[in-house]
């Protein structure tokens, strides 16, 4: 066994022996979780349509756990994980790391304040390289498509920023290069959503999302926001952040300097920073509080994108599939 130190947190890497076992068993897992001492906790990165069934089998094993996102894929399954989390008494939480993005926290905060206004729409662009689907994930993308992947961030930063509650959505697609390259799925979704505060305003969001952007895009994601309110207006450009690199012999690249990157540190070291390691580290960090009895489960509620928080992107994900199924009707959310 190899040990790090994360903050006053233990990290333990088991040998890889355990997954996958020598008949490439997809149940494999278990013969790890078999393995591991509690006090613990677990991060699970696996095809979302697993994300259940791993996601149970380590609440039950009593691990403080991290989902990567979406929480699932239906609303029925997240209830299940949020019932099983607060029985099994332990922490669950999805890894929406673009509430660590400075951009978003800005946005957070302006509205918070009242800055903005009354909100009346926000507007989406998210995408990423053709090889995601047809390559990394070609053995599953049939099973989700782009706004359960992508977009699923940014009505997660909706409810983050507004507090809000979906209330209907309505989506369409178009299937076309990945269906050429064999794969029943979609290029591209358009898809709006209804949001109501608790003063009973309701606002709109749209999200345009695509997986077929050329290769020789100069960054995996490009990504935009805006935000309009009746008191004035954010934008975000979460692609272009100011840095190109060109180099002989390479494409043009716009490294994300904010996402997560190896810094050199006075002392020659390496250090990684960036907000999609610090939604982990800070996951470690309130997993450590938990167990040396500082904090409970419950005391990340309303703070931390916990699992029954994020039953409301799950619900809008749901929707929003039953929508492309019923010929782009807007569809009700279901939160229960």
């Amino acid at each position: 066994e190899k040990m790090q130190k994360l903050s006053d947190f233990t990290v333990v890497l088991l040998p890889l022996k355990f997954f996958p076992d020598e008949h490439n068993s997809v149940k494999s897992y278990i013969q790890v979780l078999e393995q591991v001492k509690l006090p613990a906790c677990a991060i699970v990165a696996v095809p979302d349509h697993l994300h259940y069934e791993v996601a149970s089998a380590c609440l039950e094993k009593g691990l403080h756990t991290l989902v990567v996102k979406p929480l699932t894929p239906t609303v029925v399954e997240a209830k299940k994980l949020v019932s099983l989390a607060k029985k099994c008494n332990v922490y669950g939480v999805v890894e929406f790391h673009k509430r660590w993005d400075r951009q978003n926290r800005i946005l957070h905060d302006l509205f918070q304040q009242g800055d903005l206004g009354l909100p009346l729409y926000t507007w989406t662009e998210y995408s990423q390289r053709k090889s995601v689907p047809n390559e990394i994930f070609r053995t599953w993308v049939e099973k989700i498509n782009i706004l359960q992947y992508l977009g699923v961030h940014y009505i997660d930063i909706v409810r983050f920023v507004t507090g809000a509650e979906p209330v209907r959505v309505m989506a369409m697609g178009q299937k076309s290069w990945l269906k050429e390259q064999g794969l029943n799925a979609y290029d591209a979704i358009q898809c709006m959503v209804e949001w109501e505060t608790d003063s009973g305003h309701t606002f709109n969001q749209t999200l345009l999302v695509n997986w077929i952007d050329p290769e020789t895009s100069s960054t995996m994601s490009d990504q935009k926001i805006k935000f309009v309110g009746t008191n004035g207006r954010y934008e975000g450009d979460q692609k272009e952040r100011g840095v190109r690199i060109l180099l002989d012999g390479q494409p043009l690249e716009e490294p994300n300097p904010d996402f997560c990157r190896a810094y050199q540190t006075t002392d020659g070291k390496l250090a990684w920073e960036g907000y999609g390691i610090d939604s982990i580290i800070s996951f470690l960090n309130e997993v450590s509080s938990i167990i040396n009895m500082k904090n409970k489960p419950q005391d990340f509620e309303g703070k931390r994108p916990t699992f029954s928080e994020s039953v409301f992107s799950t619900a809008v994900v749901e929707a929003a599939t039953e929508s492309l199924n019923n010929r782009s009707n807007w569809e009700t959310v279901c939160l229960s």
